[in-house]
């Protein structure tokens, strides 16, 4: 596996920027298709003025890109909106508030996640001993994994996936001491 390119430490302005529930489904929504200001609103059930205050702070700091404008169905002037891949290349640890952004990223996955349904999600859980060392591995492991994916080209006809990973605590003071793997279970959907 190639080595994890380095991330840009992201300013505090770009940290915060990223700290928003809302403007994190627009670079998601954004880096599947550009979208107006007005879908983008429709798409978030939101005020469009206030949907384009967030889409001017994401194109302000770089998160989204304005496309050349259009005219829309009843010829009104429509700028098209298309996420760049900044989100993915900073780092934004050390910046703002780590509690802030976590919250913002996990409400952003379980807002869309209750657009599409259970029923659409594969889903996967597992509990794992490890020490530090093996924790960073882990770690290590998957940020490549996502930067292979990440890195590979679009393709025009292929089907948008999203991806929410977390890895957290999963004691509960239950589990059986020792340096054996316990699973708390599989979930698989379909």
């Amino acid at each position: 596996m190639s080595a994890t390119p380095e991330r840009r430490r992201a300013t505090e302005a770009e940290a915060a920027a990223l700290a928003s529930t809302v403007r994190l489904r627009i670079i998601r929504m954004t880096r599947v298709e550009p979208l107006t200001n007005a879908r983008i609103a429709a798409l978030l059930g939101r005020d469009p003025a206030t949907t384009l205050h967030h889409v001017r702070k994401l194109v302000r700091h770089g998160f989204l890109e304005a496309l050349p404008a259009r005219r829309g169905a009843r010829g009104a002037k429509e700028i098209p909106y298309r996420a760049t891949d900044l989100s993915w290349h900073l780092d934004d640890s050390g910046l703002g508030s780590p509690t802030e952004r976590s919250e913002a990223m996990l409400r952003a996955y379980l807002d869309e996640v209750a657009g599409v349904g259970a029923a659409a999600l594969t889903q996967v859980r597992l509990v794992v001993r490890l020490d530090a060392a093996g924790r960073a591995a882990l770690t290590a492991d998957l940020d490549a994994l996502l930067q292979r994916y990440a890195a590979l080209p679009a393709d025009g006809d292929g089907e948008p996936i999203a991806i929410y990973l977390s890895v957290y605590p999963g004691g509960n003071g239950t589990f059986p001491v020792g340096n054996r793997t316990d699973t708390d279970g599989v979930d698989v959907g379909a």
